[in-house]
């Protein structure tokens, strides 16, 4: 008899066949990889297939894979990755998919798939700069309007390009470069002499 794990693994290697770029079983997780060409199709399987039914897409994020591994990752840098559940099944599965360009990462937008897509989307373009192609209302939803960059990008600086602040003789929110200073941020311990009974 299967576990229900393997039952999975098995209707999802069923109704995807080729387009399945890799499937891996780990910690009791199927993580399934597609290529970006395949992604929406592959979505709408995943949702309407009688064998898996994920009705829910309960989250989706974007990945900057440029030092995963300590920098021995090889691979495309941006992917999105969705996690979906079945109700009527009681399964979940992660979903995998990479932006087949690092300068301009787009992927294709499954928020006429699973409408809870459309914020995470935003959040991942905000964030990592990862284009949904075909999202209706892309724009940012966690920075400012006027923000330079995506911050969650690994090779943004931690103190960022601009900084916002209020100039009172103009008696409005300016922007202008960073001004704090890199500073070492070592703990220093300082001891009296004869601290702790040691001389």
């Amino acid at each position: 008899m299967s576990t229900k794990l393997e039952s999975l693994e098995a209707c999802l290697r069923a109704a995807l066949g080729e387009h399945v770029q890799s499937l891996t079983v780990d910690h009791g997780e199927i993580t399934v990889v597609v290529r970006s060409e395949h992604y929406a199709s592959v979505a709408r399987t995943l949702r309407d297939h009688a064998d898996l039914r994920f009705e829910q897409l309960i989250d989706l994020c974007g990945v900057d894979y440029s030092t995963y591994g300590e920098g021995s990752w090889d691979g495309l840098r941006y992917a999105a990755v969705s996690h979906l559940l079945s109700v009527s099944k009681n399964w979940r599965v992660r979903l995998c998919v990479f932006a087949p360009d690092d300068d301009q990462p787009v992927v294709a937008s499954v928020t006429g798939i699973w409408s809870s897509a459309n914020w995470y989307e935003r959040e991942a373009f905000d964030l990592l700069g990862i284009v949904f192609e075909g999202h209706d209302d892309l724009r940012r939803i966690l920075t400012d309007y006027g923000f330079i960059g995506h911050p969650f990008r690994k090779d943004f600086p931690v103190s960022g390009y601009v900084e916002m602040r209020y100039d009172p003789e103009q008696k409005r929110v300016i922007y202008q470069p960073v001004t704090i200073e890199p500073r070492e941020i070592v703990p220093r311990v300082i001891r009296e002499e004869g601290y702790g009974g040691l001389e």
